[in-house]
């Protein structure tokens, strides 16, 4: 059996679905392993390494012949109508976005698997690609932000002086958000957090930071992943936030709610109260913002209220992606378990009884099985025909389309 390692082409992408020591894993359960040329350079492998480990290097793969392909980003809906019926795909596919390639994964009958949607179980911790990747995400966020702060995270005692540490201030307190917390602290800033789930207190604690408690109601959802607030709460959450980010010199947001647009958990006005200098890092910019005005990839310098200075505004983008490394050690670690569990003596046995294949199974024999991005392209399909020329399109039309829940198991980062 053939599994392909693809190149990945879209803009910023560093990451490769497998490294040489995957490759190991892999061969071992009887595939044959292609690897496009040049696929792991970005993140450190060369093409002799993958040679030395076992695979061959093609210049290109050839879709068409392959019985499974290992990706990074979600497919085009080009690379998913090349493959052939019966197929197997493994990597993020981000169903809920990216619905004309679900469309045409289902189409060509492939049988597609989604990381996003790997069940948050025990058993699948070592395929849960959203963890790790938050990981690498919030590790990086303080990074970002200690090289833009004009100042040191530690306290120094000097003879010139005693410094004081930074403030740094978590929202959202998920695997993102306790790996920011855990990097904050160990470059010694002074560091709180806040999460509309009650027993991130515990984790936070544990982190060394401390939980700033707020007085609102608890928004838990199953799975231990936040739930969204309703727009009255979510206003008294900012205004109840707004003295604690007025204090903070960084403030790092990582908040996520299941298959929806991020919460807006910090309005200009608030960023504005900072002190100048202080820096914002806003991680959801990518998927809509935790911080208004936020753009991905930009930085921002904001006016504060007082006129004195600015405050910079990082739209984070591509954090993972940013430390190729790791992010891709960790990544193909968990493909490579993933794809452990449907292969048998060099052939695929996929078990549908297996809770972990059957969740993570987007698309199976020309039909897609994840129900919310079912509901969603059947909610495309029987959408009122488009606006007649000269009539204004009804925006609802078009977003009540494309609001559907990907999964429970995409929450808080």
């Amino acid at each position: 059996m053939k599994l392909g390692i693809a190149r990945e082409r879209r803009d910023g992408e560093r990451r490769v679905a497998a490294t040489p020591e995957t490759v190991k894993q892999l061969i071992g359960l009887g595939l044959e392993v292609l690897v496009e040329s040049r696929a792991g350079t970005a993140a450190g492998h060369s093409d002799d390494a993958y040679v030395r480990a076992g695979a061959r290097i093609v210049p290109d793969l050839d879709l068409g012949s392959l019985d499974v392909l290992a990706h990074v980003r979600p497919l085009e809906p080009a690379t998913a109508a090349a493959l052939r019926r019966g197929a197997v795909t493994a990597g993020f596919a981000s169903p809920s976005s990216e619905l004309p390639t679900v469309r045409a994964l289902a189409a060509a009958g492939v049988t597609s698997f989604a990381l996003e949607l790997v069940p948050r179980i025990s058993r699948a911790q070592s395929m849960d690609a959203l963890s790790s990747q938050a990981l690498v995400a919030g590790y990086r966020c303080v990074l970002e932000a200690a090289m833009r702060l004009p100042r040191f995270f530690p306290l120094y005692m000097t003879a010139a002086g005693t410094i004081p540490p930074a403030r740094v201030l978590v929202l959202g307190v998920g695997v993102a958000g306790l790996q920011a917390i855990g990097t904050a602290k160990r470059l010694g800033a002074r560091v709180s957090a806040n999460d509309i789930r009650p027993a991130s207190a515990d984790e936070v604690a544990s982190m060394g930071g401390t939980f700033i408690k707020l007085d609102l109601e608890t928004a838990e959802a199953s799975g231990g992943y936040a739930r969204e607030l309703s727009a009255d709460r979510g206003a008294l959450q900012r205004s109840l936030l707004a003295p604690h980010v007025a204090q903070a010199d960084v403030l790092i947001t990582t908040a996520a709610v299941p298959g929806r647009r991020a919460p807006l958990l910090v309005s200009r006005e608030m960023v504005q109260g900072m002190k100048p200098g202080s820096v914002v890092v806003d991680l959801a910019a990518e998927s809509g913002g935790n911080v208004e005005g936020s753009v991905p990839g930009q930085d921002i310098q904001v006016p504060t209220a007082d006129g004195q200075g600015t405050v910079t505004l990082v739209g984070v983008k591509d954090a993972a992606s940013a430390m190729p490394g790791d992010a891709s050690r960790l990544y193909a670690k968990n493909v490579a378990n993933l794809l452990a569990l449907m292969v048998r003596d060099g052939s695929l046995a996929l078990d549908f009884g297996d809770e972990v294949v059957a969740g993570t199974c987007l698309t199976h024999d020309g039909e897609v099985r994840h129900a919310p991005t079912a509901e969603a392209l059947a909610a495309l399909r029987t959408a009122p025909a488009a606006a007649a020329p000269g009539e204004p399109e009804n925006p609802e039309r078009r977003s009540r389309g494309s609001e559907n829940r990907e999964s429970e198991n995409e929450g808080v980062v």
